[in-house]
């Protein structure tokens, strides 16, 4: 790993080379996990007490209502949290007659899972008590907090379009109008809701005083989530599935997640001429582009709740079947492709690792901005709308049904080589999440570039057909490049923070200790001891 005096990209920041790290989105959860290892607790403490600031500190992309999902080394081996809700019990195909999921409100809220990732980790991994890891959040919510610039403009746009959903501008308009950057937001509300979470272990939020609250909410807006719902919720320790290249095999967390995209591509690029080029060469970014269309169209196709897929996914993850597809790969024109046939068988994300290796990926998110826009009254819960990941297409393994979980884009990312840990990252970000695992993945490790420089890079998305969003950084005459080659390129992206995603990384050093990164896209920030 090379660590360049002057980087070739336009970066605000080096590299963070410590023994105990932390790399957040916002630099008060950073700070939150950083305090957790001061007090002598381990990684998973500092990711934990970093989680549940930011569901405070950062609610544009994650809130006391999200999902969650984790991949744990614990110093011995590999660990895969999935604690991704269910969708209610009356959620049955017919509630759904249009074409699509509804995008907010009541109707996309399934079953949050973070707190019960909270509670699962804390029991298995930490060291710490668990209220002691809520104390942070818990003063921030009654002191108050400075609303960082980023996440403010994110607040105020969002808060346009939601404020007329249950709760949420009581909760989020103080005043009337969204707090800006530099503002002052605190909420007595909210320290009482992570107070009751803390001293229940989670059991509040699921079977108790909360759960009563946010079941009596959908009832009266006419929700289908019921305390049944809630109670029967629990994460799942799922293991991970994997993909490898050149020696380094990268691990997801397996479907319902979009992860196996990631480890698809890496596969596939496997059998290209990638190694040939530099990480800015439009030859290279070509084929990689190629390779994670092929993905991405296979993941619309099959993937879904575990339980309903007609293809597994180790047929999707088989050797001979990627490189069947990449065969289909043009070095010299883009293409828009259909899905393969497989053999039937709004986020937040940090990365904490400590000084006696222990390293954990966890990301937990709302799904779009605020997610659903629903608050539920007195608590400060805001829920996210993992529902609208579903489709309404009969016969799609991820059409809507019945205590179900939909297809989700959050991923949290790991690396390992040779059986030890290398490397726990992510790209927060809606669909380029999984794009963004194999660029951070190529760049750090077939390119070599250190983790921030790989951070700071120009960043490409795939849309749909031949189109892809790119960077106004990315070089002129590398767009030029790619154009003649036939993909459509779009530098008008919403903006940077989301369409581009927020990567946080943190990769093990041969000499011992850690460099992290963090992403300049987003309010965050990467600090150590």
């Amino acid at each position: 790993m090379d660590f360049p005096a002057a980087s070739p990209y336009a970066s605000r920041r080096s590299a963070v080379l410590a023994d105990n790290v932390v790399a957040t989105s916002q630099p008060l959860a950073a700070e939150a996990g950083l305090s957790m290892l001061r007090r002598g607790g381990n990684a998973v403490d500092a990711a934990l007490a970093a989680a549940i600031t930011l569901t405070l500190v950062e609610p544009t992309g994650n809130g006391l209502g999200s999902d969650a999902f984790a991949i744990i080394w614990d110093g011995e081996s590999l660990h895969g949290l999935n604690a991704s809700g269910h969708s209610p019990a009356g959620w049955t195909p017919e509630r759904f007659a249009g074409p699509t999921m509804p995008e907010r409100g009541w109707e996309t809220v399934t079953v949050p899972g973070a707190v019960g990732a909270w509670a699962a980790l804390s029991e298995r991994f930490g060291k710490l008590d668990f209220a002691t890891l809520f104390e942070p959040a818990v003063h921030l919510a009654e002191q108050g907090f400075l609303v960082t610039p980023i996440i403010g403009a994110l607040w105020g746009r969002d808060a346009a379009v939601l404020k007329d959903q249950p709760g949420f501008a009581e909760h989020f308009m103080p005043g009337g109008q969204a707090p800006r950057a530099g503002e002052r937001f605190a909420s007595p509300t909210v320290a009482a809701t992570l107070s009751a979470i803390a001293e229940s272990k989670g059991e509040a939020f699921y079977r108790g005083t909360l759960a009563e609250r946010i079941a009596a909410a959908s009832a009266e807006h006419g929700g289908a989530l019921t305390l049944d719902d809630l109670g029967q919720e629990a994460p799942t320790w799922c293991g991970t599935v994997s993909g490898s290249f050149d020696g380094v095999a990268l691990h997801e967390i397996p479907p319902n997640g979009q992860g196996i995209v990631a480890c698809m591509a890496l596969g596939m690029l496997a059998h290209t001429g990638v190694r040939e080029r530099g990480p800015d060469d439009p030859e290279s970014l070509h084929l990689v582009i190629e390779a994670v269309k092929l993905a991405l169209r296979d993941a619309e196709a099959h993937v879904a709740d575990p339980a309903a897929m007609h293809v597994s996914a180790e047929a999707m993850l088989d050797p001979d079947y990627l490189a069947e597809r990449a065969r289909l790969i043009d070095p010299a024109r883009a293409q828009d492709f259909g899905p393969g046939s497989p053999r039937k068988g709004g986020t937040v994300y940090l990365s904490t690792a400590d000084a006696s290796g222990m390293m954990v990926s966890f990301i937990q998110s709302n799904y779009a901005g605020f997610g659903s826009g629903v608050v539920v009254p007195g608590t400060g819960i805001s829920l996210q709308n993992r529902g609208a990941g579903f489709v309404t297409t009969p016969g799609h393994p991820n059409r809507v049904g019945p205590r179900k979980r939909p297809f989700h884009t959050i991923i949290p990312g790991f690396l390992m080589k040779d059986g030890a840990p290398l490397m726990s990252f992510g790209v927060m970000g809606g669909p380029i999440q999984a794009q963004g695992h194999v660029q951070m993945v190529l760049r750090t490790q077939l390119w070599g570039q250190d983790v921030q420089t790989a951070i700071d890079a120009p960043r490409w998305r795939v849309a749909q057909g031949l189109s892809v969003s790119v960077e106004t950084s990315m070089a002129p005459e590398t767009r030029a490049a790619l154009s003649a080659k036939g993909h459509v390129l779009d530098t008008d992206a919403p903006d940077a923070a989301f369409g581009f995603g927020g990567a946080q990384l943190v990769h093990r050093l041969a000499a011992g200790g850690y460099a992290a990164g963090s992403d300049p896209r987003k309010d965050g920030a990467a600090l150590g001891f």
